[in-house]
């Protein structure tokens, strides 16, 4: 019956009008400069008259009861049992003590004054480093609390933070949540008898990759890092480049069970502000229990799920960032994930490489040319032989016309069923070649296509020349630098490969044509998908086809709408006596 009921809904959807619901895409404008206020008030507190010598301070903060208001409510609100018993219940039932073996629970005392303060601690065996619990937590809780320290703490707890525990990174937390949350992440909590708050502390120790090359994003001449599974080393690698202090690394929890830490950089006095607020909406308006890596990210983030080419770009390398950072776009940092995204881009961000930046300028044109024809061979180098085969023979001389007759006067098959047998095969190959592991997978890819095309040449099933068209067409398919722009060129050739064979040259302009339209409507985090060309912005095409010599990139790209326009003067090579400008050497942003 219900099948039924949502039939007779499809059928009243497709032959009935509705009006479709208005809704206002997110659109990056350019907005006013605000000024930031670098330092808050903060209220000054009146200083008090320093103590003589307190003997017994934690004794006497541990016996004496708080009647201030502020304390009572404070204990209202906090879900932490004064009672050690029940904090204990309740954190091995929270963690299945004792099913998960990999849970510790110590237990210790505190001893002040020949009195036993009970106490424990929780962490996660493997993810923690054991020589900073043992020095940092557990000896001076066991050992300092007996010593004659001078103190003005009012409790227990500020006692305990500031005057016994030397470890840099403790949080007093109200909440069970918040201790259970810090120990997954590595850390420990820290429950003490008689106080309504824990401790939680940072002592991260799991074993993690080192810093190493990038496997994607190979350069002869440029940095060699890359970087790896660790959320802190990642935001360090980047700061070590950049050394702004406006640089800014917002802390985001991502996914409702894994609670995945991220992090959201961006330089404040460039980056475009509804920029940054989008970016942040985007996550936190991301609901799924688990969130695992940048790649899923990415597919929750972007504008338009069904456009094939990638609306965000992934890079492993920290000097990529960066340099996207300085242009005023904004970059997100999860862990576990050695990519790193970086919002928004354009098309031409897909076929530059990490390498253009520390190259001259004519040799980053010249591959930046060859790459543009890579992409035009991947994506239309099929479907043309179609189109002239089938359907256009004047396009070709008589005889090579002639040549390629003689060279198909044996195949029994179709040339559409020639091109999709060899492109299937094809990409067979590819894909056997990266699963294999070892070197084995580059010989088999190698052997494999050699031996597969001279036996299908042999037997008669394709023609030599076909050998040569799929050939390059994969070569073209590797020269393209960003590794989900390869897929999605590799996916819209099927698609060109059917237009030639049903219409020519007609079918593969019909479908440059309507590809062109979607991508005019496309937009990456409210930037326009093919900027600066549709819609047109100040600054020249050829600047962003090819690249300007360094000397002469003054300005950010205008679509990114940024604080300052301005990356260096105009005559940034102020040795140079030819342009010495008296103005504009003492010029700042």
């Amino acid at each position: 019956m219900n099948q039924l009921i949502d039939i007779k809904k499809i059928f009243l959807n497709l032959i009935s009008f509705r009006e479709p619901t208005k809704t206002e895409p997110f659109i990056l404008k350019e907005t006013q400069r605000e000024v930031e206020l670098n330092e808050e008030e903060k209220p000054q507190k009146k200083e008090e008259p320093p103590k003589k010598k307190s003997e017994g301070v934690l004794t006497k903060l541990a016996s004496s009861k708080s009647d201030k208001p502020e304390e009572k409510e404070k204990d209202k609100k906090s879900d932490i049992s004064g009672k050690l018993s029940e904090n204990l219940k309740f954190i091995k039932n929270k963690f299945s003590v004792p099913n998960n073996g990999d849970i510790v629970i110590r237990e210790f005392d505190i001893i002040v004054k020949e009195k036993a303060i009970p106490a424990f601690m929780v962490f996660i065996d493997g993810m923690v480093d054991r020589k900073v619990v043992n020095s940092d937590i557990l000896q001076p809780l066991m050992m300092l609390s007996s010593l004659d320290i001078k103190s003005q703490a009012k409790d227990i707890a500020e006692y305990i933070k500031g005057n016994i525990l030397p470890h840099n990174q403790i949080k007093e937390v109200s909440e069970h949540q918040d201790v259970v949350d810090d120990v997954n992440f590595g850390g420990c909590g820290i429950y003490i008898e008689g106080l309504s708050v824990a401790f939680t502390a940072d002592v991260k120790g799991w074993q993690a990759r080192g810093v190493e090359r990038p496997n994607t994003e190979l350069v002869i001449r440029g940095p060699q890092e890359g970087f790896n599974e660790s959320l802190r080393g990642n935001t360090s690698l980047v700061r070590k480049r950049l050394k702004d202090e406006n640089l800014i690394v917002e802390n985001i929890q991502i996914g409702r069970r894994s609670k995945t830490p991220c992090s959201i950089l961006y330089i404040k006095d460039i980056a475009n502000d509804s920029l940054v607020k989008e970016v942040r909406r985007r996550l936190k308006k991301i609901k799924v229990d688990h969130i695992l890596d940048t790649g899923e990210l990415e597919q929750f983030i972007e504008d338009n799920p069904f456009l094939p080419t990638p609306q965000v770009l992934a890079t492993e390398r920290p000097d990529r960032v960066s340099a996207m950072l300085a242009e005023g776009r904004v970059a997100i940092i999860m862990s576990g994930s050695p990519f790193v995204i970086v919002v928004p881009i354009t098309n031409h961000d897909l076929v530059h490489a990490a390498e253009d930046n520390y190259l001259r300028f004519p040799y980053a044109n010249l591959l930046r040319i060859v790459r543009i024809g890579a992409v035009l061979m991947s994506l239309l180098l099929p479907g043309l032989y179609l189109a002239i085969t089938d359907f256009h023979h004047e396009m070709i001389p008589t005889d090579l016309l002639l040549a390629v007759a003689s060279a198909r006067e044996r195949v029994p098959f179709p040339a559409i069923i020639e091109v999709l047998i060899m492109e299937v095969s094809f990409e067979l190959i590819r894909e056997a070649g990266i699963r294999i592991p070892g070197p084995i997978g580059p010989t088999l890819g190698i052997i494999g296509a050699l031996i597969l095309g001279q036996a299908a040449v042999a037997a008669n099933i394709v023609s030599p020349i076909l050998i040569i068209i799929v050939a390059v067409t994969g070569i073209g398919s590797f020269a393209i630098p960003n590794f989900s722009a390869g897929f999605a060129f590799r996916v819209l050739r099927f698609a060109f490969i059917l237009l030639a064979v049903s219409a020519g040259f007609l079918g593969i302009t019909t479908g440059i044509f309507l590809l062109a339209l979607w991508f005019v409507s496309a937009k990456s985090f409210g930037v326009p998908y093919i900027s600066p060309f549709a819609p047109r912005t100040s600054g020249s095409f050829v600047e962003n086809i090819l690249k300007a010599p360094i000397w002469k990139q003054e300005k950010r790209p205008d679509y990114m709408n940024t604080k300052k326009d301005k990356m260096q003067p105009k005559y940034s090579r102020a040795w140079d006596r030819s342009n010495n400008n008296s103005e504009d050497e003492g010029e700042e942003e």
